[in-house]
């Protein structure tokens, strides 16, 4: 590690970083850490943090105290955090010149910690590095762009554009209302390049000031580490200009949900050659297998593709959202698409994970269900023809406590992600779903108060 942590060290003096954030994921996605100045950093090559805040739900509660002391040391001891000197990126919009630095976990033994989203995605790519391939994928991140509101029991307002407007209608890759926002996007692009953030286009998606970035195909722990830093890039540079982003998978009573679509596709290491096509440009039988693979596990796994009780709004019909693992040629009705292409990009789009989903888990998770097609040799249902919405087969869990059982119960899940990892993710997720249900709604209010 010593010739990367000099250049990481380099680095830092060359852009006189004098602070740094050394932070990593926890199953939520929420970046967590401290802040250290460069010396300091610099010094310590690293930082303890306490194992425990991978066990910490969105509401910043824990686990209940069996399952808690079950997967943890009951000393509530630190794990050791190393910095990836491959995951650098300075932070714009500080005001002092500061610096992410995107660390992994490990105990004291040196072994990876389990429970950590990134070691997770790390455990599936060297499962396909040990076949010889190396899979590549290209994010599409959706999100809405509303109105700054300090009360959360109000509905999230459209905001106003350069017009003094807000947009109304179905808006959907319109320019002009694209360009509503071009100063907050002219900072986003600024920053994303500072930052090295690998962005290609800009789409206006259906809801109103709803957009779409996408990012350039490339190395899967990169881009999760690119999507981690993007959110954040994002939701700062709205704030900037008294807006706010959110990557909330349906934020909007009766507008479309916001997803992150993955594009994923393997190439030969040895060769570099793409497997998922014929020298024909015919799609190839480790394709064919890679698309049951995804069709068998999805169900299995959905928990981290729609992590949260709101990322189940978004599986409607005729709401741009599947619902169903059907697959198709260019049909987004279909809740895996293969896109038209050369054969040199032939690739599958998984529409199903939600914008809200943790992105080293939902890319981890996409990766192993192809994985475990082509291994496991499954062959896909025949592709979908038209609507895939009216097709009942091939159905989701359709609540997240459905979908958290799912995954609970499937032995092959806990033999490839670890059986702490799976009882730990499942027991976040269901500590986070009971403090909803605790929630009295408006809708309750609305239709229950004075009619029941």
């Amino acid at each position: 590690m010593n010739a990367p942590f000099d250049q990481l060290s380099t680095w830092l003096k060359e852009h006189r970083i004098t602070e740094v954030e050394c932070v990593i994921s926890d199953l939520t996605g929420i970046a967590r850490g401290k802040i250290a100045p460069t010396a300091k950093f610099l010094h310590e090559r690293g930082m303890r943090l306490p194992e425990s805040v991978l066990l910490q739900t969105v509401t910043g509660d824990y686990v209940d105290d069996d399952i808690y002391y079950n997967l943890l040391d009951a000393a509530d001891i630190d794990m050791v955090c190393r910095p990836d000197p491959t995951a650098v990126y300075q932070i714009p919009w500080a005001i002092e010149p500061t610096a992410i630095v995107i660390h992994d976990t490990f105990d004291k033994q040196g072994n990876p910690i389990e429970l950590s989203p990134r070691n997770v995605l790390k455990k599936v790519l060297k499962l396909y590095a040990d076949k010889g391939w190396q899979p590549i994928v290209a994010p599409e991140m959706e999100f809405y762009l509303t109105q700054r509101c300090e009360d959360p029991d109000l509905p999230l307002q459209v905001p106003l554009g350069r017009s003094g407007r807000a947009e109304s209608g179905r808006q959907s890759f319109s320019i002009d209302a694209a360009n509503e926002f071009d100063p907050l996007f002219e900072d986003v692009y600024d920053w994303c390049e500072i930052q090295g953030l690998d962005l290609d286009t800009l789409i206006h998606e259906d809801g109103p000031a709803q957009m779409e970035i996408n990012f350039r195909h490339g190395d899967a722990l990169d881009l999760a580490d690119q999507i981690t830093v993007f959110k954040r890039t994002m939701r700062e540079a709205a704030l900037k200009h008294n807006v706010a982003a959110t990557f909330m998978a349906k934020p909007i009573t009766d507008e479309p949900g916001s997803a992150m679509h993955l594009h994923q596709s393997v190439v030969d290491i040895a060769t570099g050659k793409p497997i998922f096509a014929n020298d024909d440009g015919s799609m190839s039988q480790l394709f064919l297998y890679h698309i049951g693979g995804l069709q068998k596990y999805i169900p299995k796994l959905l928990p981290m593709f729609a992590p949260n009780v709101n990322s189940f709004r978004r599986f409607l019909p005729d709401t741009s959202a599947p619902v169903n693992v059907e697959w198709g040629e260019e049909n987004r009705t279909a809740g895996l698409r293969v896109p038209t292409s050369s054969p040199e990009s032939m690739r599958v789009e998984n529409r199903l994970p939600g914008a809200d989903a943790n992105p080293y888990l939902a890319i981890a998770a996409s990766l192993l269900c192809g994985y475990l097609g082509m291994v496991e040799r499954i062959e896909p249902s025949a592709p979908v023809q038209g609507r895939a919405y009216e097709r009942r087969n091939l159905r989701l869990p359709i609540t997240i406590e459905d979908a958290l059982q799912h995954m609970e119960d499937c032995e092959t899940v806990q033999q490839y992600l670890g059986k702490q990892f799976v009882q730990g993710y499942v027991a976040v997720k269901r500590a986070e779903h009971e403090n909803y249900k605790r929630v009295i709604s408006s809708w309750e209010r609305e239709f229950l108060m004075l009619s029941v």
